[in-house]
Parts: C-alpha cells; structure tokens; sequence
C-alpha cells in the first residue's frame, strides 16, 4: 500500500460529519515514541563517551534529575532549551563524575535523536487515522531531538502541524502552545479537538485549561486522577474508535 502523505490528502466532507473529533493533537514522548529506550541508550551512550564504563549505577539519579527538571518546564519556570544542559551540570554536581556538561549534553541530544523507536501500535494508529481527520504533533522538547527523532521514524508525513516547544518558546500545559497549534491548523473548531497523551500534568491538564477534550494514554491501567478526564485507554489501538465515534 502506498505510504499515507498529508501532502496530497483532502478529507471528504461526509468523513468528517459523522466524526466525534475531526481534529487529533498527539503527544510524542511516552504516547506514540518509547522515550524510555530512548533515553536509557542516549544516558549509557553519553557516560561511555566521557570514560564512564558502567552507567547503569547512576542512571536512576538521572531520570530523577530530568523529570525535576521537565517539571519546571511545565510550571513556566524553565524552557525546554534550559535542561538541555542544566540536567548535566546538576548531575555532575550530585555524583561527582569528572566531566565537562557541555560535551555531555551535546552527545546526549545526539544520542536521544539516533535511539528509541515508535510504541507498538503507533504506526497504524496513525495510518488509520491520518487520511479522516487533522492530525497535530505537540510536544515539549528540544528542537533538534524531537526534529531528528521524527525524520528517524518517518511520522512528519501524518501531521498537518508539528509545534514543538524548545522552538516556539511556549510548552504544554500553557496555552500558548495550543494557540500557536490552532493557528496553524486554521482554527478548526474547539469542539471537535482531541488532546492524546500520557502527561497529566502536561497534555490532559493544557487539553482541559484550553477547552479541548483529551484521551489520556496510561498503560498502567492503576493510575487514577482526579482531573476531568474525556476518555482513557490503555492501548493505542482503542483510540481510533473514539475519534471516529462509530
């Protein structure tokens, strides 16, 4: 089957009247991309670059560091562009490893943007959706990771808008992004938008603050919140019916 191109697509109009969301807004890391693989390789890749030779033993004192920091992100207290290396000065700081954080960060992004591949599921999701409805990518990221992680993978195709935060200054749940999202698409209608990502703080709460309906996507069918959620699922392949709403 030829490859879908968002390029050369045009949605019938009896497609999308009988859609509950013509409009889909999906998260990448930890929805449709496996950011744990992804950042595990780039952390064993970076420590090995410097001399380290058994980076496992710190790597959990990493991702507590990053997600510190990511959480500032989404607070408004930093840009994606500052953790960039300030995760490296931090960690350096906490383990004591003898190391220049600027070469640490620049490898890591590197590696970020080389290792990870899409979630099971992920592609077909995407096929099945992308010729019925707007697709927009919204991520918090760096610019070039996120932009060498979506050339690696080939997804650009799908999406009608890619908005990534370290680019336009602005990141989830703020309303900005979303803004600078639907200004791109043309404003389609509110009340036919989907938020779809795994971050509660970041995509489910910026969906609900910007007057969207979310999805949000946790594996770990444990997890509870309090927030108003619109649906969750725990498998991709259960969004595609809530979107086509048949």
């Amino acid at each position: 089957m030829e490859a879908f191109d968002r390029r050369s697509r045009t949605i019938p109009p009896d497609v999308t009247e009988h859609m509950r969301y013509s409009t889909l807004l999906f998260d990448l890391d930890h929805t449709l991309l496996d950011s744990v693989v992804s950042e595990a390789a780039a952390f064993d890749a970076t420590l090995r670059a410097v001399g380290w030779h058994d980076p496992s033993l710190h790597f959990a004192e990493f991702v507590t560091i990053n997600k510190g920091l990511w959480s500032g992100v989404e607070r408004g207290e930093l840009s994606p562009n500052d953790v960039r290396r300030l995760r490296f000065d931090r960690f350096i700081a906490s383990t004591g490893i003898d190391a220049d954080p600027e070469e640490m960060a620049e490898i890591y992004v590197l590696a970020l943007g080389a290792h990870g591949d899409l979630l099971p599921g992920a592609r077909s999701l995407l096929d099945s959706l992308a010729d019925r409805t707007t697709l927009a990518l919204v991520t918090n990221g760096i610019g070039d990771v996120q932009r060498a992680r979506i050339a690696r993978t080939g997804i650009e195709r799908y999406f009608d808008a890619i908005v990534i935060s370290g680019e336009v200054g602005a990141s989830k749940p703020g309303r900005e992004i979303f803004d600078l999202t639907f200004r791109t698409l043309g404003y389609p209608p509110l009340s036919g938008a989907l938020m779809v990502g795994d971050s509660l703080a970041s995509d489910i709460l910026g969906g609900i603050d910007y007057g969207i309906d979310t999805c949000w996507y946790h594996p770990d069918d444990t997890r509870t919140t309090d927030l108003p959620v619109t649906h969750r699922v725990t498998h991709l392949d259960q969004i595609p019916p809530i979107a086509i709403g048949r």
